[in-house]
């Protein structure tokens, strides 16, 4: 008999784990869903989990900063209301489905990511208004690259930390072979039209043009001798 009570305590026991983990629930949602879950939730909490920096340059409304990689993320995520929904996002994806994952296992029942990202946010249309930015034209870009030389174009944000790396060499590069080829930097957060519409989704992003077409791009950090080797 004590057997069989000690087996019955040990099956509730995995029944009950068993449970709780399928009553954790996490979901990777579109910018529409995430947005209307948002405007039909209680005091939603929204959660952005990009450095301070990448916060304070723009963020969902309402939106409360915790930097997931900040040695206190746990703590002040949990003081969070487990019980009710957790609305997550980061710049463009990464950082965000490893919150969900930590939530999720710090017992919070609904977590919705945000698919894409911040960036993906704003290309749906969910950021600022297009007619409410300043920024460049597209035909403002097609007039820079209206060039006989080689153009450079570096797309980058000043919360980036590759892009703060890369902005000495490229200042100098940009003086030095003048004669040679055209080096832009643009800011995509004071460009966010131009940047959706020509699908610039990672920071930095490098592209070369000649006669206006691409000859060549890449995306994150990028050392000052590899990339005087695409330009000669």
């Amino acid at each position: 008999m004590k057997f069989h009570k000690i087996l019955f305590l040990i099956i509730s026991t995995v029944c009950i784990s068993c449970n709780e983990k399928k009553a954790s629930s996490v979901e990777s949602i579109s910018p529409k869903e995430f947005a209307e879950k948002i405007k039909t939730s209680d005091h939603p909490q929204i959660l952005d989990v990009r450095t301070p920096d990448e916060f304070e340059s723009d963020h969902i409304e309402n939106a409360k900063n915790v930097n997931w990689n900040s040695a206190d993320f746990e703590t002040k995520a949990a003081a969070l209301d487990k019980s009710k929904p957790v609305f997550v996002y980061c710049l463009s994806g990464g950082r965000s489905k490893k919150t969900a994952a930590k939530l999720s296992e710090l017992g919070f029942t609904n977590v919705y990511e945000l698919d894409g990202g911040f960036l993906n946010w704003n290309e749906e249309g969910f950021g600022i208004p297009a007619e409410a930015e300043a920024g460049m034209s597209m035909n403002d870009f097609n007039d820079l690259l209206n060039s006989d030389k080689k153009v450079l174009v570096d797309f980058y944000a000043v919360w980036c930390g590759p892009c703060k790396q890369m902005e000495p060499f490229l200042l100098t590069m940009q003086k030095d072979l003048a004669d040679k080829v055209t080096i832009i930097r643009i800011d995509v957060d004071k460009n966010k039209t131009l940047a959706t519409q020509l699908k610039i989704d990672q920071l930095p992003t490098i592209v070369l043009y000649e006669n206006k077409a691409v000859q060549w791009k890449t995306t994150g950090f990028i050392s000052e001798k590899d990339l005087k080797k695409q330009l000669q």
